[in-house]
């Protein structure tokens, strides 16, 4: 009876995630698909001045980033969970890719290089898939600013572990994290319930991607916190070659 008892509360955990899943999915889907619709048809029933038609248009930009960069984080998930599936293996200079990172999410959010500040470390080549890399990294940081809310202050740094490893670290001040929590916001589907997952819109892929991309490329990935309030540091170890 305790056994029984044990699958089923799982069970109802698993179905209540996957439905959260879908509907974040989903809401993350109609919503940039509803802006760009209006935005279009404003522009084919009305005159509009150019000023007001280039807003339209970067307006759609972003749209339609947000919606490829949802679809994306579905089919990175369903191309990782494929244990059949090779790595396009090839050296890889860490501090390029985390500064890409760094714009991509600056220019994403708007953000000043004073409020997402990256101090790399000594150069490191690791070796591993370009585009998986890229993705961990991205989403580490991505994560950062958006769950700092209007009061962006996040670090992007790195360093060598004995010689064999890099570490990237990527410290914010947003609301931090319960110690209960911290392995959990690793799982497919999962996210931290309460006031700051409803405000903060996602899949609850982008941290299971992350450690997928850790585990496959011979690292790991774990988060640190003080707990609520006081902010959180997420750590991606991989190893370098010389």
């Amino acid at each position: 009876m305790v056994l029984n008892t044990i699958f089923l509360v799982r069970e109802i955990r698993l179905n209540a995630q996957h439905d959260a899943f879908i509907n974040a999915v989903t809401h993350e889907l109609k919503t940039p698909i509803a802006s760009i619709r209006l935005y279009l048809e404003t522009l084919q029933t009305r005159a509009v001045d150019d000023a007001k038609r280039l807003e339209f248009y970067r307006i759609m930009v972003e749209d339609s980033e947000r919606l490829l960069g949802t679809i994306e984080q579905v089919l990175r998930t369903g191309r990782i969970g494929l244990s059949s599936r090779r790595l396009n293996v090839s050296r890889i200079e860490l501090g390029a890719v985390i500064e890409r990172c760094v714009e991509r999410v600056r220019t994403l959010h708007k953000v000043s290089a004073e409020a997402l500040a990256y101090r790399p470390g000594q150069p490191v080549t690791i070796v591993g898939d370009a585009d998986e890399v890229q993705a961990a990294v991205s989403n580490l940081i991505d994560n950062a600013v958006k769950y700092s809310g209007s009061d962006v202050r996040v670090t992007v740094e790195t360093a060598t572990v004995d010689g064999k490893y890099v570490a990237l670290r990527v410290t914010d001040h947003g609301p931090g994290i319960e110690k209960t929590e911290l392995k959990r916001i690793f799982k497919r589907f999962y996210r931290v319930p309460g006031a700051v997952a409803t405000r903060v819109k996602g899949t609850g892929l982008g941290l299971y991607i992350v450690r997928s991309v850790a585990k496959r490329h011979g690292g790991r990935v774990w988060a640190e916190s003080e707990g609520p309030g006081r902010g959180a540091t997420f750590v991606l170890q991989l190893p370098i070659v010389k």
